[in-house]
């Protein structure tokens, strides 16, 4: 093992594909409970089936992130079948193309929602529980559109508001949770292929400016 997480909970959002399915058996392997999120649970039951093969516990969860309900109903699931939350991983995302000419609301709200409103609901949610025993981890998936990385997209304007905001809530939340003995941090993966990026990978105009900024030239 890297690190020991044994009788540990973690709740990683956005787990059905990517990142976050990717995570849910990183954390599994170090000996964590796993509970895993995404608003269809039909896709998480491949993933809970190879959690248990590793001898773990898994939970699937539905949950909307952008439903403060659902999140607060989802993160209570988890403290009852667990008896505890110890780490929560903000991972949920999507990208929605709308640059400054062809500005649409409804693709801007979705993804600050999402992006960026979710991981502060899901944050408040679990630090009521952490502060009772005085010991969490909140891991924030940000990116490195997020801003002073030179890796500006075009027409990504609302996901890269919604990752810079990543990186300022994250620090307050630190500053704020660091006397609970609640560690907050930010990860910024650079561009992986997954479901959220075909948008990007299937755009050759996007992917030719993208690619010469990663050492290996190809996405992760």
């Amino acid at each position: 093992m890297m690190f020991n997480l044994t009788g540990k909970v973690s709740l990683i959002t956005g787990a059905s594909s990517g990142i976050g399915h990717s995570i849910a058996l990183a954390l599994s392997q170090q000996g964590a409970k796993i509970a895993i999120a995404a608003r269809r649970v039909d896709r998480l039951t491949e993933l809970s089936e190879e959690i248990k093969k590793q001898g773990r516990e898994a939970l699937i969860v539905q949950m909307d992130v952008t439903k403060k309900d659902e999140v607060e109903k989802g993160v209570a699931q988890v403290v009852a079948v667990f008896g505890k939350l110890d780490i929560l991983v903000n991972n949920a995302g999507v990208y929605e193309g709308t640059g400054v000419f062809d500005f649409k609301e409804d693709a801007w709200d979705k993804v600050i929602n999402t992006n960026l409103k979710a991981y502060m609901v899901l944050s408040h949610f679990a630090a009521l529980d952490m502060a009772k025993r005085s010991w969490g981890r909140i891991v924030n998936i940000g990116s490195v559109a997020m801003g002073n990385q030179g890796f500006g997209i075009a027409g990504g304007s609302a996901y890269a508001a919604s990752k810079g905001g990543v990186v300022g809530l994250t620090e307050s939340l630190a500053a704020e949770l660091a006397s609970k003995n609640i560690l907050v941090n930010c990860i910024a993966p650079g561009l992986i292929e997954s479901e959220m990026t075909q948008s990007i990978m299937n755009d050759k105009k996007q992917l030719e400016a993208f690619l010469p900024r990663i050492p290996l030239k190809r996405a992760g």
